[in-house]
């Protein structure tokens, strides 16, 4: 998903590569999308301080029904504009939850955790709030160390770190966004998080998520691709409506 910081200049060169295959993702994604199998279920998004300022009502008219709005990265930055983000989509009747972006190598596990439930990553049974997410992925900063610098072992640390202090304060476990391939290249495709973490799937321009890593058997929040009819990144949910409201309240 989203860093929403300024690379430094000797960086500036990888991750406008990496933009380039961003945006050829984000193409292949509209001219693959899903499949009709799971075209019907329940559409949402997610979103950062690139979106700034979202038309919720609008949103929720073109079919949203969920949107998780970035919260926190590290222990030193705050979305601007995510008060006004999470709290309009809850206006607009949208349910709506708040993910961190890791930084695995900047500090522990339960700290950041700590700082992302200060700064919006509270959840509460209400059925209208997804639980906290954690969005690890590639290093957006260093191409050359896509795992932070973390042994598998220690990356594993570092996210059961992060669950059971989020499990601590919020009396809930994250779901976890990632995709197949980081996941098997930096916590050696564990399966120690399937059974009681939901997935948040990557996998754009394809017509289903495809494999899946780490022992999980079903995914929960499907990101098919980065452009679409709503703002940010396009998102499904893996059931009914009825099915994201139960999520939502914890069952």
């Amino acid at each position: 998903m989203a860093r929403d910081r300024t690379p430094s200049r000797s960086r500036a060169g990888v991750l406008a590569a990496a933009t380039a295959a961003l945006a050829l993702a984000g193409s292949q994604a509209v001219a693959a999308g899903p499949s009709a199998a799971v075209a019907g279920l329940p559409r949402g998004h997610d979103v950062s301080s690139h979106q700034k300022h979202v038309d919720w009502a609008a949103v929720r008219s073109r079919g949203a029904r969920f949107v998780y709005v970035k919260a926190t990265e590290s222990t030193d930055y705050r979305n601007p504009y995510f008060a006004r983000q999470y709290g309009g989509a809850r206006r607009a009747g949208l349910i709506r939850g708040a993910y961190h972006f890791a930084l695995p190598d900047r500090s522990s596990g339960a700290r950041q955790a700590a700082f992302f439930v200060r700064h919006g990553g509270a959840w509460r049974a209400d059925g209208r709030t997804l639980p906290p997410a954690l969005d690890i992925e590639y290093n957006p900063y260093d191409a050359h160390h896509k795992c932070y610098g973390l042994s598998r072992t220690r990356m594993v640390r570092w996210i059961r770190s992060f669950s059971d202090e989020i499990k601590r304060e919020t009396g809930r476990r994250p779901a976890i966004y990632t995709t197949t391939h980081w996941w098997k290249a930096c916590t050696g495709n564990s399966r120690a998080f399937a059974a009681n973490h939901a997935l948040w799937i990557a996998s754009h321009g394809t017509p289903d998520p495809g494999s899946l890593p780490g022992g999980w058997r079903h995914w929960t929040f499907w990101q098919y691709g980065i452009k679409g009819g709503l703002p940010g990144d396009q998102n499904l949910f893996n059931g009914s409506p009825g099915r994201l409201r139960a999520f939502a309240r914890g069952r």
